[in-house]
């Protein structure tokens, strides 16, 4: 299990803002944005909204996610990320 925690952690309450920065990079619908991640469109809308915490699974496709963009992401991630301890 500890295999699957990202290197970074994100700073609360920030990981909704930084999804939706992430969304909007990526051009995709809150719906789309769902399907890539495998969950239903209600939980990246509740993510978003800061009502429910993204998994440790999710977390480390975000941040995967965030190095695809290359320097657009890494930004993104040093706004909303700080290195783990």
């Amino acid at each position: 299990m500890a295999q699957i925690r990202s290197l970074f952690v994100a700073k609360q309450p920030n990981i909704g803002i930084l999804i939706r920065a992430l969304r909007q990079e990526l051009n995709l619908s809150q719906e789309k944005f769902a399907a890539e991640f495998g969950v239903t469109f209600p939980t990246i809308n509740r993510w978003e909204n800061g009502h429910v915490t993204p998994s440790p699974l999710a977390i480390q496709r975000i941040s995967s996610l965030l190095n695809e963009l290359g320097e657009r992401g890494q930004i993104i991630k040093a706004t909303y990320f700080r290195e783990q301890e």
